[in-house]
């Protein structure tokens, strides 16, 4: 939908003047401080990364313009220095931003320089993976229509990030749900140094999403203040009113090089940089406000004197304000999660009858989707008459809570988390739980959702916590084969920021999913799904169990030697345990880790000095695995306990076979425990 007429509602001779003047003050700070923000770089002070927006001034004023704080959601780009300016922060912010002093609003001096933020006012923070918040803003605007509230959702980016997969799946999601989200596309023409061209076939780039039913495409001139302004206003009008996407692209220059760290003189010929400097846009609407007589020139440089004054004002309380104390560096690493009153060590002595480990958590899903009636769950095959999940761990939810708070995913696993990124920032009360992939191995797609969402927290400066849960189906002893039985908690364990719990029995299952729904912050939770339906999984379940994070539970007491496991794992070292002690060899301490991360490094500890043996055991390589982790904590914090060197048992270094025979032969099973525990007990 691209041939609607956009209202003229501004022109040069129709704009109030107190209008014109607003403008005009706010393009003339902004282009100040852009001019000046290689000078701190200069000197050594800061902005050690600045991207120049002269050349986009007409989309930027008119998107802040447009944005009504506490209200709208904006997702501005690197480059977006101006919208922020449009947007109402003040100079004074921008430049605390640039020179990454403490009272930065944006991140307290923790993200890069010209990245841009106020959350408390809609002004999202997001990350240098660049077009990667467009699945944010389309997260905000299914809130926005869930809730029915009359405001918009604004991603702006370059034109050159539109070819990010990510990109595509917003798009297009925003598309098939029809959400109020405008799509900026501020096209000057190069992605750093790589022209368009070589880019995308269409010469506007807008002009890909042509085919899509429900978005709307609007072109501008983004270097003329009244076409961008009547194009935003339209763009955000259309997306309120009718309730779908719209899709703006604004044609404009870049009068410098992408950044500072960029030589536009290496690409770009002496006519093209003279060509960008002609159609300077604050020229060209300096000299209609002075053509239609709609100032002077003595007026004009009144305001151009105040913005002198106004940048050399900003310029020294910015210089005074207080650097970031390098001890806060841990603050804001993980979000407070919920404290358990009844259950603080994640334990009881409930009588009754067994559940599943499938049944625990699809009966905890339901009584925390009572609780809180602002908790979502989607995925793929999440909902569909009487299917819920690839294993039905959501069965029945769907026809409970209804479609708008249970529903399916596409096969876009970026999609599925990006969304839920954004969807939570509408609301610190919303919970969110995706099944981030049909198998844990298929979640690799999700990780640039995945490493952005672990540092929201820490690098908005603690005003803005991702309050998600991630569902995995992980593991193997399911014959299941590569893409359906493999680990990834080592891999994922080793990025800041995410919570990763791993239960073995039902009842933790349920324990630690109600924690983490209720708690605040990213939690990946690993369902060994090999467990789903195994009896030996099964347990009494408490109808408010909760387990809190970085607890372990000692599943069997011992005086020879500890193994510390958790997963699938867990009943095999309780089973190679029992071997030993009815041979008589030996009485063994197994610990269930129920929390990766945190790790309960105290019972561990504890543990090891009570037996002074040591076996790690989990599924995962060896090579690679958490178990590495493990073992140099031991060594670090526990050797002189230690009588013999700490063992681990795991997968091979090898890929997961279909076989189920090349399957036994790759994970570890009892008499590979046992082995390594009589070998250890031997020492």
């Amino acid at each position: 939908m691209s041939n609607l007429k956009v209202p003229k509602l501004y022109t040069i001779k129709n704009t109030p003047k107190e209008t014109l003047e607003k403008w005009y003050r706010l393009l003339t700070v902004g282009r100040a401080i852009d001019e000046k923000a290689p000078n701190y770089l200069k000197q050594a002070i800061g902005w050690s990364y600045h991207a120049p927006y002269a050349g986009h001034d007409g989309i930027q004023l008119a998107i802040g313009q447009n944005f009504e704080k506490n209200k709208d959601h904006v997702f501005p780009y690197y480059r977006d220095m101006l919208t922020a300016l449009s947007c109402g922060m003040t100079a004074e912010e921008i430049i605390l931003n640039g020179i990454s002093k403490a009272t930065d609003p944006s991140s307290g001096g923790r993200h890069m320089s010209n990245h841009l933020a106020k959350p408390e006012w809609n002004i999202h923070s997001v990350s240098s993976a660049t077009g990667n918040h467009t699945l944010h803003a389309v997260g905000v605007a299914r809130a926005i229509k869930y809730y029915g509230e009359k405001v918009v959702s604004i991603s702006s980016q370059g034109e050159s990030s539109v070819s990010e997969g990510y990109v595509y799946e917003a798009i297009t999601g925003a598309d098939k749900e029809e959400l109020p989200v405008v799509f900026v596309f501020q096209d000057n023409g190069y992605g750093i140094s790589v022209p368009k061209k070589d880019q995308t076939a269409q010469r506007k780039v807008a002009n890909n999403f042509i085919g899509f039913k429900n978005t709307r495409i609007i072109h501008c001139n983004g270097k003329d203040v009244f076409d961008s302004m009547n194009a935003m206003t339209e763009a955000k009008r259309y997306a309120i009113e009718e309730g779908k996407p719209v899709i703006l692209q604004a044609n404009c220059v870049r009068m410098g090089s992408h950044s500072n760290s960029d030589d536009h003189l290496l690409y770009r010929s002496d006519a093209e940089r003279n060509y960008v400097i002609e159609y300077d846009p604050l020229a060209k609407f300096r000299r209609l406000l002075l053509r239609y007589d709609r100032f002077t020139e003595e007026e004009l440089q009144a305001i151009e004197a105040e913005t002198k004054a106004v940048i050399k004002a900003a310029h020294k309380a910015a210089m005074a304000a207080p650097d970031p104390d390098p001890a806060s560096i841990h603050d804001f690493v993980f979000a407070e999660p919920v404290v358990s009153e009844k259950y603080p060590e994640g334990l009881h002595n409930a009588e009754g009858e067994k559940k599943k480990f499938i049944t625990a958590l699809n009966e905890t899903l339901k009584a925390e989707f009572r609780e809180n009636p602002d908790t979502f769950i989607w995925g793929q095959d999440m909902a569909n008459k009487d299917k819920g999940g690839i294993f039905n761990v959501s069965k029945g939810m769907q026809q409970e809570f209804g479609e708008k708070r249970v529903f399916n995913g596409p096969i876009a696993e970026d999609f599925i988390l990006g969304t839920a990124n954004g969807m939570s920032r509408y609301d610190e009360k919303i919970r969110v739980v995706v099944e981030g992939a049909e198998f844990a191995d298929y979640f690799w797609p999700a990780m640039e959702q995945y490493v952005d969402t672990s540092h929201d927290y820490w690098r908005s400066n603690g005003k803005f916590s991702p309050n998600i849960t991630i569902r995995l189906a992980s593991g193997g002893y399911i014959g299941g084969g590569m893409y359906h039985s493999q680990n990834i908690e080592g891999s994922l364990a080793a990025i800041p920021g995410v919570r990763i719990v791993y239960p073995s029995f039902a009842d933790d299952a349920a324990g630690l999913l109600r924690t983490s729904l209720r708690s605040k912050g990213l939690t990946m939770f690993m369902e060994p799904k090999a467990l789903y339906q195994d009896p030996k999984a099964a347990t009494v379940v408490p109808d408010d169990f909760e387990v809190p994070f970085g607890k372990a539970r000692v599943r069997r007491e011992g005086t020879d030697l500890t193994i510390i496991t958790y997963g699938n794992t867990t009943h095999l070292s309780l089973d190679a345990a029992k071997k030993l002690a009815e041979e008589g060899l030996a009485n063994v301490e197994v610990i269930d880790l129920r929390s990766l991360v945190p790790l309960d490094e105290e019972a561990i500890l504890n543990s090891v000095k009570k037996t002074n043996k040591v076996l790690v055991v989990h599924e995962d390589k060896v090579f690679g695995g958490f178990g590495g982790e493990l073992s140099a904590i031991l060594n670090e914090k526990a050797f002189e306990h230690l009588d013999a060197p700490v063992k681990r048992v795991g997968s091979t270094y090898t890929p997961v076979g279909f076989n189920r025979i090349l399957e036994r032969a790759v994970l570890p099973d009892m008499q590979r425990i046992y082995n390594a525990a009589k070998e250890l007990i031997e020492y």
